[in-house]
């Protein structure tokens, strides 16, 4: 499992090639920093759908919350809030995904 490292993106000029900042997703997942402001951005290269999945470690009325996956279709893009309902214990997100073939991604953190 590989950590990926916060990329700010500046709020005055909002301009950043987030593709080009992206990294061959992990093979055994990947981990990133959650807070407001931050995003997974996915890149699917492939020729059929990726599902990315990301753990909720947390629990309501004691029920485990289910961890939520999202399809990016082939050669299509996703943009997903890291929001703090993914904080494990260390304070990242685990992220898995049903292939890494042609996969890219990055964390992205809203800056000033």
């Amino acid at each position: 499992m590989a950590d990926l490292s916060l990329i700010s993106v500046p709020v005055a000029t909002g301009i950043i090639d987030v593709a080009a900042q992206a990294v061959a997703a992990a093979g055994g997942g990947d981990t990133a920093p959650v807070g407001p402001g931050r995003f997974l951005y996915v890149n699917n290269g492939s020729g059929g759908a990726i599902t990315v999945t990301l753990a909720t470690p947390g629990k309501v009325s004691g029920l485990d919350i289910t961890n939520p996956a999202m399809a990016i279709a082939a050669g299509d893009h996703a943009m997903i809030p890291l929001t703090n309902v993914f904080r494990g214990a260390n304070g990242r997100a685990v992220i898995t995904y049903s292939g890494v073939t042609t996969l890219t991604v990055a964390a992205f953190e809203l800056g000033t």
